[in-house]
Formats: structure tokens, C-alpha cells, sequence
């Protein structure tokens, strides 16, 4: 097998019955979904699942959003400013909707996380949160949170189309053993049945957001590598410019759907 932009490209192998009929292994031209036919995944739930996102004493990730707050009222050292010291609620509100965003420094995008530990070192002169460690998943639940209800609205700045085209080549790219891309499930066969569940159109408005199955908050990156390690292929590194890639073009992809984190899911 070859490696190519930190996944595995390799030879298809014969499915599943059930999951060979479920999908069409990498030859599906990917027509992406027109906005009036965007659903979030909220819509295909089950209505006891829906009440308990809908029902903030009742969301196991509102847990994640209260420390989230603590964090961003503190400060990490006390030579330090708190993130609060900076940053209003109200300014901080519709920021997560606009995440992965051009970095001038860097001269790259990055994801909400990434922002995060960039201010955490240029700012707090502290080191940076580990991806899917408490902290980080708390602060981006908070901050996500503030946003709830906004359109998922990316930047439009021109800097950011090369990491969006390669974005929607990962998602339309067969990847791995089974010879499956991202655009076979969510835009082919969304709505169908892949045995006792209904395929989603795969958005990220509802991320950090917290998984039944994980009984955890998790992030998307979290997500993509359950994804890719499904179809065995090689998950992204955290942080990669491969997964910002994917995250800008799968917010795009969402846009104008509003934002639900902390969302639940089964």
C-alpha cells in the first residue's frame, strides 16, 4: 500500500454484505447537497435523544461548557492574563461559527483548537492543551457553546480556497482498505439504513458535542479518525493541515445550519 497526505490508500477488499449494499465503494461522484436539503444530524435522532440535547440539565456536555467557563475566566499562571482579560462573552459570540480561519502568523489556517493554543503561547506564555484532554475540549465547548444557534458561517477570505479544495478532495477521495470515501455515505446515502442506523449527512455544527456511544465529549477530529479507522485507513495526525483541510470544507459544506454544540448524539 502507498501513503499519500497521511492516510492509506490501498487496494479494495470485499465488504460486508450489509455494508456493500449499504454504500458504493469509491466510484461515487460526490454531487455534495444543495442548502434546502441540509439536515443536521439532530433531525434523524430519536425524540428522547433530542430532549436531552435540547434540555440543558439534562446534556452530559453542558458539564464540559461550565468548566469550559471557569477555564476562560482563570488565569493559567499569575503572571498571566485570563482569556477573559481579553475577551468579552458577547465579542466571543459567532467566533466558533467561523472556525478554521487564516492565522497571519503562521500563514495557515486553523482549527478552533489550534486557535486556542496560539493564544495560549503568544498570549498567557503558556504551553499548550493537549487535542481531546479536558481542557481543551472544555474551553472549545464553551466557546462553541456562546455561539449556539448562529449559522455556521466560514471566512470567505480567499487564503483559506487551497485548504478547502484539498478539504473536499479528502472527503470525495476512497481511502483505505475497503476503497470508501466520506462522499459515498454522507452525500450518496444519507437517509438510508446502514443496519440499525440511519446514515447522517455528516456536519460539524454540533461539535465538541457528546456521543452516547463514547458516554465522553469528543471533538470532529475525534470523530474522523472513527471514520477512517472504520474504513482502515491511516487517521490524520490531531492538528494536521489534512484535518483543518477537511474541517474548513466540511463547515462549508454545513453552512448556514446553525451551531449545537454541546449537541448530543447516539
Amino acid at each position: 500500500m502507498r501513503r499519500t497526505r497521511g492516510r492509506t490508500l490501498g487496494r479494495r477488499v470485499r465488504a460486508a454484505p450489509l455494508l456493500g449494499a449499504a454504500l458504493l465503494a469509491g466510484g461515487v461522484a460526490a454531487q455534495g447537497i444543495p442548502v434546502p436539503e441540509r439536515r443536521s444530524g439532530f433531525d434523524q435522532m430519536a425524540p428522547e435523544t433530542r430532549a436531552m440535547q435540547a434540555d440543558d440539565t439534562a446534556n452530559p456536555g453542558m458539564l464540559w461548557v461550565q468548566d469550559g467557563a471557569e477555564l476562560f475566566a482563570r488565569a493559567p499562571s499569575p503572571a498571566a492574563p485570563a482569556c477573559a482579560g481579553c475577551h468579552t462573552e458577547a465579542a466571543m459570540r459567532g467566533v466558533a461559527a467561523r472556525y478554521p480561519a487564516w492565522d497571519e502568523a503562521t500563514a495557515r489556517p486553523v482549527d478552533l483548537e489550534g486557535q486556542v493554543n496560539l493564544c495560549r503561547t503568544r498570549h498567557q506564555a503558556a504551553t499548550p492543551l493537549p487535542r481531546e484532554g479536558r481542557d481543551l475540549l472544555a474551553l472549545t465547548a464553551y466557546l462553541a457553546n456562546l455561539s449556539r444557534g448562529l449559522p455556521v458561517a466560514p471566512p470567505s477570505d480567499p487564503r483559506l480556497a487551497p485548504a478547502r479544495a484539498e478539504g473536499k478532495a479528502l472527503f470525495e477521495t476512497p481511502m483505505g482498505q475497503l476503497g470508501f470515501s466520506c462522499a459515498a455515505c454522507h452525500d450518496a446515502h444519507w437517509g438510508r439504513r446502514l443496519g440499525a442506523s440511519t446514515i447522517p449527512q455528516g456536519h460539524p455544527n454540533g461539535y465538541p458535542l457528546y456521543r452516547l456511544e463514547w458516554q465522553d465529549l469528543g471533538s470532529l477530529e475525534r470523530r474522523l479518525r472513527n471514520c477512517l479507522t472504520g474504513m482502515r485507513a491511516e487517521p490524520f495526525t490531531p492538528g494536521s493541515p489534512e484535518a483543518v483541510a477537511l474541517t474548513l470544507y466540511l463547515m462549508q459544506r454545513a453552512a448556514p445550519l446553525p451551531v449545537e454544540s454541546p449537541a448530543v448524539r447516539p
